[in-house]
């Protein structure tokens, strides 16, 4: 009898002793199926790439509907002959050879699928470039990853040109996605495709290949600088393709992808993803809190992909009796915060949050597979046996890890916030930054648990708390988070110093109730005898920097305050934020209904707390 009443007793203590030993177990699960994944790939002859995968489910279901774009539909054998003429295309195109680097300057449409996968086809590594970058960016993102062509979409013909006498001048292939272009130096190339086979491509093309060869380049603003290109190589995505294999998504969902692209999560989660599952993508051009959910009803859409931003624009988005009429069931993303998922559950009915932590370029992820509300991730052993990591105590003000007596870097206690740290290992490797060697290494840490050891400084401050849970704190040094996008400060400040009246600008990020990651500012000192011209200074930082990264903050000091080593001080700028109250030096505000920085009032304050003002 004791027997039998054990067996039902264990079950009912250990759900109130240890209610997350169950979801612990099932993860565990989830682990070993997606090694399982991985090793049995891994020894695939031929290799076995994320283009296999495709071509795989092309020939299992031709028929089935991949991409949803506004009223165009196309099946996966669509997007094979698609893709195939693209290819063929660009076989035949002077100036390329299979393998090349090729950089894509394009939005979220079909037909940047279509020409990623040619480009798989031919074996050439792809740079994802932003479509919001313009001069001096998108030339330092074009070069940094050495491509010999760039294709374009036609309606960033007018970008293409600004930088077009550099790329002439590098003998680079200049491809715009149209039938007629009459710019000298930029080739019409939809002509072509249209006129091009859509016959399949020998495998030998990409015989080439290794797992450690570049797939993409993946633009990071990191923590200084313009912007870097991370290496992802073929190893990395079959890797991703193994992890999506247990994202909750099958074959019978339909996914929304509305970030970008060009961006890990986009590519990654609303791309990727659904070609490991065999899904379907219905791809919007950007992210519009207003369509979002009539496109979910409009194409039986049940898996969405969010950012923490997307989560509170919806939620901000006036209430409707139909609220809780789709057929979403699973939104997968990262950085929402409690508040608004527990708003986000309430208003648009029961949803599956799977929260995750993951970047660009590290070697370190979290899920958050029980989904507690406000943490990215929880601390399971096998995971942590596999991908080795930990908290250390670190320096907000020197802007560097707490070091013991003995140089070493000193763990955080359960319950603190510390720097997130990843050891850099065969399984966990850190591949770097193209062309940045200085960059790369500056994300390496070393003798951190004992002289010798190597790890991968996140820059993300994280605590684990009582129950093990993971929970995102912040950025570290002179990178914040704004529109889901990363801002190098460094970037910020070297276009504002070209301001005619501008001495010297300090670049930082404060927080805003209500808004995720933290909205840009700069503290400026004027040039000598010069006057500071809100519309000048407006039109330099529209024209030279995209809507996420201009400081919507100006404040004027007599001088940049610096430390003893010269490094700018933000600690004290940031605390005091842009409040007129505790600010006694000028505040200007970006005002694009006036196109020009205008004073920061109290009244002017007031509205851009209560949100009348929209950020």
């Amino acid at each position: 009898v004791l027997k039998w009443a054990s067996i039902f007793i264990i079950p009912f203590a250990l759900k109130t002793f240890s209610p997350y030993v169950w979801m612990d177990f099932l993860y565990f699960g989830d682990l070993l199926r997606i090694l399982v994944t991985y090793g049995a790939r891994r020894r695939r002859r031929p290799l076995f790439f994320v283009l296999d995968r495709f071509l795989e489910q092309t020939v299992a279901c031709p028929d089935k509907l991949f991409i949803a774009f506004g009223d165009e539909r196309h099946t996966y054998a669509d997007a094979d002959r698609k893709s195939n003429k693209i290819a063929r295309a660009l076989q035949s195109q002077a100036g390329y050879t299979s393998g090349d680097t090729v950089a894509l300057f394009m939005g979220n449409e079909p037909t940047f699928v279509f020409t990623w996968l040619a480009l798989a086809k031919l074996g050439s590594p792809v740079a994802l470039l932003n479509y919001n970058i313009r001069t001096k960016s998108l030339l330092h993102c074009f070069n940094c990853c050495k491509a010999k062509v760039l294709v374009a979409a036609s309606d960033l013909k007018e970008a293409v040109e600004d930088v077009l006498p550099s790329l002439i001048e590098q003998g680079v292939v200049v491809l715009l996605m149209t039938k007629h272009c009459d710019t000298s130096g930029i080739q019409s190339f939809l002509d072509k495709v249209e006129e091009a086979p859509d016959s399949p491509l020998p495998r030998s093309l990409r015989s080439h290949l290794s797992f450690k060869s570049p797939a993409v380049y993946i633009y990071t603003s990191g923590t200084t600088g313009l912007p870097k290109a991370a290496l992802v190589n073929q190893n990395r995505l079959l890797t991703a393709l193994a992890i999506l294999s247990s994202n909750g998504v099958t074959s019978k969902d339909v996914m929304y992808t509305n970030l970008p692209l060009y961006h890990t999560a986009g590519f990654f989660v609303g791309f990727i993803g659904p070609i490991e599952t065999g899904s379907t993508i219905v791809l919007k051009r950007k992210f519009s809190a207003s369509q979002f959910w009539d496109d979910c009803r409009k194409y039986n859409v049940t898996v969405v992909q969010y950012i923490g931003e997307v989560m509170r624009y919806l939620c901000c988005t006036p209430k409707r009796d139909n609220d809780k009429d789709h057929k979403v069931r699973l939104a997968i993303g990262n950085g929402i915060r409690a508040e608004v998922w527990k708003e986000f559950l309430n208003r648009f009915g029961n949803v599956q949050i799977r929260e995750f932590y993951a970047s660009t370029e590290g070697n370190i992820g979290f899920l958050n597979y029980p989904g507690k509300m406000g943490a990215v991730g929880r601390v399971h052993f096998l995971h942590q046996k596999l991908f080795p990591y930990t908290l250390v105590k670190y320096d907000t003000e020197r802007d560097e890890p707490v070091r013991d007596a003995n140089g070493l870097c000193i763990k955080s206690p359960k319950g603190e916030t510390g720097l997130l740290v990843s050891k850099i290992t065969d399984i966990a490797p850190f591949e770097g930054y193209a062309q940045n060697k200085e960059q790369t290494e500056r994300k390496k840490l070393r003798d951190v648990l004992k002289k010798g050891d190597l790890y991968f400084n996140t820059g993300d401050l994280m605590r684990i708390d009582k129950d093990n849970f993971i929970y995102f704190q912040d950025r570290v040094g002179d990178t914040f988070r704004w529109k889901g996008e990363n801002v190098a400060t460094t970037e910020v400040s070297d276009i504002l110093s070209f301001i005619d009246c501008l001495q010297e600008a300090n670049v930082y990020g404060v927080q805003v109730p209500g808004h995720e990651g933290r909205v840009g500012m700069a503290a400026v000192s004027l040039k000598e005898d010069g006057e500071f011209d809100g519309s000048k200074v407006y039109k330099h930082v529209v024209s030279y920097l995209p809507s996420y990264a201009r400081p919507r903050f100006i404040r004027i000091q007599s001088a940049v305050e610096v430390t003893g080593t010269f490094k700018q001080m933000k600690v004290k700028l940031v605390a005091q934020g842009f409040d007129p109250g505790q600010v006694q030096d000028p505040l200007y505000f970006l005002d694009d209904c006036v196109k020009s920085y205008v004073p920061v009032t109290a009244q002017l304050y007031s509205s851009i707390l209560s949100g009348s003002i929209k950020l």
